[in-house]
Order: C-alpha cells, then sequence, then structure tokens
C-alpha cells in the first residue's frame, strides 16, 4: 500500500480553500463561475435517543481549480 503524502494533501486543500475565498472576493466575474455537488437538504436519521444529520455541498469554481493548480506547483518547488 502506497503512503499518503500528507504535505500535497494538505496543499491541495489550502488551494480549493484559497481559491474559493478569491473566487467570492471576485463575485459577478468568471472566476467565480462553476458548480455545486452535493445534498441540496441535509438527510436526517432519527434514533429515538439521537438525532444524526448528514450533508454534504461542494462547490468548485475556475478560482478554486486555479488555486489548486498554483499549489500544485507550490509542491512541485518544495520537493
Amino acid at each position: 500500500m502506497k503512503r499518503i503524502n500528507w504535505l500535497l494533501l494538505i496543499l491541495i486543500l489550502i488551494g480549493f480553500v484559497l481559491g474559493g475565498f478569491i473566487g467570492t472576493y471576485f463575485d459577478g466575474s468568471f472566476l467565480n463561475y462553476g458548480k455545486t455537488f452535493g445534498l441540496s437538504s441535509p438527510l436526517e436519521l432519527d434514533l429515538g435517543f439521537i438525532i444524526l444529520t448528514f450533508g454534504l455541498k461542494i462547490q468548485i469554481s475556475i478560482c478554486s481549480v486555479l488555486g489548486v493548480i498554483v499549489s500544485l506547483l507550490v509542491y512541485k518547488f518544495i520537493r
């Protein structure tokens, strides 16, 4: 089994987050254009003594993809 490269995973997540923030700053431009995937409403499981709520929504925009590309370039220069 291959070892997970944690630095690469963390840099990709940082790229998504920073790209999302920059995309919301340029609201109305082509950088914020994207697609949202996931559940439109959360799924609830009532077991009587505990209620579990599941939800997942992923928003991918052009700016977040650019953030991931930049993070991959940073990883290449670090390694």
